[in-house]
């Protein structure tokens, strides 16, 4: 989440983009037949309905009138000739993050600002002030249902405080988001209609950006856990400013209920964006563990059990937010490849090519 950060991270590091002029690096194994879908802007977040063709995603572009990040849907081009098809779906107002089609696919949930902020865009950290790299958690975020032509519906929450980053479980009964309900950033879940909101995340730190597994038994998300008196404090002050760090995050998995919690990643630096494969047995995530100036980000794979950590995207500055569509033959994720050595981040497809059954 928050793309527009951290492409910011990179420009503000002194990040060049090198080798960036190619859709598909040696050592990809896991992706085919690549092809890019949208070409400038920010793009991210793009996550497929039931029908394995539509996808929900935020893009930001001010040369094309996109101040901050709004929701669009996307329709996979038909054969190799066929067009990218797109428009925007939310209402152009306020920020919005994190949309996922309903199982109807008449109709998608977001977070939104506008209801609670207003119009306009809200304004973004000073992070030269700040001295740090952090994200914004606007307490008026709100998640809200909407038609495809834009017309926000239903409130699903209505809470003071954050309330965003929702995915909805395969099987169509659930939903789970992140929310500061509470004064700290847990995970909760709740039915597809907005009732029985339960809190299933109860430890300090940043819990977010959480998934079903393919058969909606398990989740797995991305979690800071501040440990000394020194780090929970300033987690705290940072909080209180509304805002969050997120440069120290690990993943997890554990079943939809919250129970049988478990870390799986212990690599230090930002491990986050995960996804489960199609099969259900590994996680996909992105992460910089491997770079001490906290850049590129590459997709890695990983067992559930923490084993088996593998890299299979090999990008020079940004590979993040894979998702897969619902049958399990394509991925979807952004990345900074091929962007003439500028810094746009786009959206790209690929057939997934999974291990062999006995691997």
């Amino acid at each position: 989440m928050r793309l527009l950060f951290l492409t910011t991270l990179l420009l503000a590091a002194g990040y060049c983009s090198q080798a960036q002029d190619s859709l598909h690096y040696p050592g990809e194994k896991h992706f085919k037949n690549i092809r890019q879908l949208s070409f400038g802007g920010d793009n991210a977040e793009a996550y497929f309905g039931w029908d394995n063709r539509h996808f929900t995603y935020q893009r930001t572009d001010p040369q094309s009138g996109i101040p901050c990040d709004q929701i669009f849907l996307g329709t996979l081009p038909e054969g190799k000739k066929g067009q990218f098809e797109t428009r925007m779906v939310s209402t152009g107002k306020g920020r919005t993050t994190c949309a996922y089609l309903m199982p109807d696919m008449k109709h998608f949930l977001y977070a939104t600002t506008q209801f609670g902020g207003g119009d306009a865009c809200p304004p973004v950290p000073d992070k030269k002030k700040l001295k740090k790299y952090v994200w914004p958690i606007y307490d008026s975020y709100d998640i809200v249902v909407a038609d495809l032509k834009g017309k926000v519906l239903k409130h699903l929450t209505n809470t003071p405080g954050y309330d965003a980053e929702a995915t909805i479980s395969p099987d169509g009964k659930k939903i789970i988001f992140t929310s500061m309900r509470n004064g700290d950033l847990d995970l909760y879940t709740m039915n597809i209609d907005g009732s029985d909101v339960r809190q299933i995340t109860h430890e300090l730190g940043y819990d977010g950006g959480a998934w079903f597994s393919p058969d909606s038994k398990k989740i797995v998300w991305r979690a800071s856990r501040p440990k000394t008196e020194e780090e929970q404090k300033e987690y705290k002050d940072l909080l209180a400013q509304g805002l969050v760090m997120p440069t120290n995050m690990e993943v997890y998995v554990a079943n939809a209920d919250g129970s049988d919690v478990k870390q799986i990643t212990f690599l230090a630096g930002a491990n986050w964006a995960p996804n489960f494969t199609p099969d259900g047995k590994k996680i996909i995530f992105a992460s910089n563990h491997e770079y001490p100036r906290g850049f590129p980000f590459n997709l890695y794979l990983i067992n559930l059990d923490g084993t088996g950590l593998e890299r299979i995207s090999h990008d020079g500055g940004f590979d993040a937010f894979p998702a897969f569509t619902p049958d399990g033959k394509k991925i979807i994720f952004s990345s900074n490849r091929n962007n003439g050595g500028g810094h746009a981040t786009n959206l790209f497809i690929a057939d997934w090519v999974p291990y062999p059954k006995n691997h």
